[in-house]
């Protein structure tokens, strides 16, 4: 059930990336938002610690469906009115705009990096492709998918 959902988390930020309608103000905080790997790290670590919360929940597909249709503010909103999700992301030192902003900046780079066409400033892009072979296994393990390796 939890790769499903990675695999709908990925298939959704690839489709925010690639879609014409995402709003100018979305596109702009993701091109803004500055990578390194502390904040990667964190990111990462709070990411799977979300996944895990929400998959809990009884209304997990239908809170990912009711996402989707928020705009940006909605959604910060939603997220800080939330104390578990707020917890988590306190113990990863991130708001609720960095979470919100950095997990697609971060998806976003690292599709970049391995040849997808998405959103992703300049520096993003080098800092993903710089460390893409310590990135990719994390976000894998945090989505809860295996690669077999070659």
């Amino acid at each position: 059930m939890r790769s499903t959902i990675a695999c709908l988390f990925l298939a959704a930020t690839l489709a925010t990336a690639q879609s014409p309608d995402m709003p100018a103000e979305t596109r702009q905080a993701i091109l803004d938002y500055q990578l390194t790997l502390p904040r990667a790290n964190q990111l990462i670590t709070a990411m799977e610690a979300m996944t895990k919360y929400v998959m809990s929940l009884p209304d997990a597909m239908e809170r990912m469906q009711a996402a989707r249709k928020r705009t940006p503010s909605e959604q910060a909103a939603k997220l800080e009115s939330d104390p578990k999700a707020m917890a988590i992301l306190k113990q990863n030192n991130l708001t609720a705009k960095e979470y919100l902003v950095g997990v697609p900046a971060l998806r976003m780079a690292l599709m970049a990096a391995q040849g997808a066409t998405t959103v992703a400033s300049p520096s993003n892009l080098a800092f993903a492709k710089q460390h893409l072979s310590e990135l990719i296994p994390k976000m894998d393990a945090a989505d809860g998918i295996a690669r077999k390796k070659p």
